[in-house]
């Protein structure tokens, strides 16, 4: 690939259509229908005093040397705008199309960093896109808008305790759809012993502000933390999808990697703490997987820490999806996570595509998920999440956005399988109408069965121009459409 663009930049030989499918390196990075963009913010102090979470010199708590985003950073000095320009031309040179990015904002605490800070990172994350300087962050966002890199979703690392009303305006106006929380556990035993520094009803909270507010909600949960034990980690993930006040859209499974320069290692060394062996730990991400709702996404199951920084336990594995996977396949079962089934490079179904619909209660609203599957529900091509907030939430109380008072709110509008250019029209699922088929879908519904005059979608940046294509207008940072 390189020698390509090299030769080609010379002018030596003519464009060769299709050798950037052929020679693609990693070409997992956008089958997704999307590409990623992993930016780290500076070394800051952090609130947290969490047990397991390694703090090394010159690094952003809980991150390590050796991990490529923080060697990446490293090199840059935590330059936001350089980290963008270098990932996305990496990304360039591995034959990967760079069209639509979801950049997600990785390091400390987010919501602990200034806000003057927080500002012009995002800035200089837009800028690195646009590859131009706006004059200020809105300028930078609409700039985006019709750039060649479009933002299309921005998510952020934080803890619960620091979710206010506040905070989610502050996110709301740097262009932020989704949160990545570090939940850990759903046991405040665990989590006191951890000394995390909140408890399980800041995660509430701070789970249903995000929501009604429109934001995508990750869950980072930890196995193996000192005070758990396999049965309580089963317990926990039970709980997770069974109670309404958590039901995230998607999850990051991280075992706790026992690594020297984290405080627990100290537990491990006086004999205190021991981790799981590789089949425990196997057996119970295996029953999480066989049980997981079909509107979940479990986007990781292992931390990306270098196995050399890892002093004992399974952590080690780095291809831990693909051993609990042929476990379950020799099982005959299989996972139900979105990941697991979007379409990716498979050759489509030759059958007719369903549009299937599942309802469900969670943190006090009407959650309702639409997606476009093959009869089987093995193949998914498109997906839409809808929230409709009661009527006594903040956002018609307090009016803290106006904009979304008798709304019904789109929370994730996507749609999977190999990358497709904004201008190009290929044999991929995108840019087939999938998309817009499930967005007149979630207007009929929101219009006929529950009477809502208008609709609004947390849209990213860079996606609100397929959103204007369909009748939307910006009003408040959200896409919104009055419904006649």
């Amino acid at each position: 690939m390189r020698a390509y663009h090299k030769l080609r930049k010379e002018k030596r030989i003519e464009e060769i259509e299709g050798i950037g499918h052929l020679l693609r390196t990693r070409p997992v990075r956008s089958l997704s229908g999307i590409v990623n963009v992993s930016v780290l913010t500076k070394p800051y102090p952090c609130p947290g005093n969490c047990l397991f979470c390694p703090k090394e010199e010159g690094i952003p708590k809980s991150y390590l040397s050796g991990e490529p985003a923080v060697e990446r950073a490293k090199e840059l000095n935590y330059h936001p705008y350089h980290q963008t320009r270098k990932r996305l031309e990496t990304l360039r040179l591995q034959g990967h199309p760079a069209d639509k990015v979801d950049l997600r904002v990785i390091g400390g605490t987010w919501s602990y960093y200034p806000r003057r800070y927080q500002s012009w990172f995002i800035k200089r994350c837009f800028d690195g896109c646009n590859g131009k300087t706006g004059r200020t962050l809105k300028e930078a966002q609409k700039i985006n808008e019709t750039s060649a890199r479009r933002i299309i979703g921005l998510s952020v690392e934080t803890r619960p305790d620091f979710i206010d009303q506040g905070e989610v305006k502050g996110m709301r106006r740097l262009g932020i759809t989704k949160v990545e929380m570090g939940a850990q556990s759903l046991s405040d035993r665990v989590l006191r012993l951890n000394q995390r520094g909140h408890n399980v009803k800041a995660l509430i909270g701070a789970t249903k502000l995000l929501k009604d507010a429109g934001f995508k909600v990750s869950y980072q949960m930890m196995l193996n933390l000192p005070g758990s034990s396999p049965a309580e980690d089963i317990r926990s993930f039970t709980e997770l999808f069974n109670n309404p006040s958590f039901r995230p859209d998607s999850l990051k499974i991280y075992p706790c990697a026992l690594v020297k320069e984290a405080p627990l290692f100290r537990w491990y060394q006086e004999g205190r703490y021991k981790p799981y062996t590789k089949k425990t730990l196997v057996g119970i991400i295996k029953k999480i997987k066989a049980a997981v709702p079909y509107y979940v996404r479990i986007e990781r199951v292992i931390r990306d820490i270098p196995a050399p920084s890892i002093a004992a336990g399974p952590a080690k594995i780095s291809n831990l999806r693909q051993v609990v996977a042929e476990e379950l396949k020799k099982e005959g079962r299989r996972c139900r996570c979105i990941r697991c089934r979007e379409i990716r490079n498979r050759r489509p179904s030759s059958g007719k595509l369903q549009c299937w619909r599942q309802d469900y209660q969670a943190s006090s609203g009407q959650e309702i998920f639409l997606s476009l599957e093959d009869g089987g529900r093995k193949e998914l091509y498109s997906l839409l999440r809808m929230r409709i907030s009661p009527a006594r939430s903040f956002l018609h109380k307090r009016a803290l956005f106006p904009v979304l008072k008798g709304s019904a709110v789109i929370r994730e509008v996507h749609t999977y399988g190999q990358m497709v250019p904004i201008a190009e029209r290929k044999s991929a699922p995108q840019h087939k109408g999938f998309g817009q088929r499930l967005l007149k879908e979630a207007e009929r519904i929101a219009k006929e069965e529950f009477g809502l005059s208008k609709i609004a979608v947390i849209s990213g940046v860079g996606a609100r121009g397929y959103y204007r294509k369909n009748g939307y207008r910006l009003k408040e940072t959200y896409m919104v459409k009055n419904l006649p």
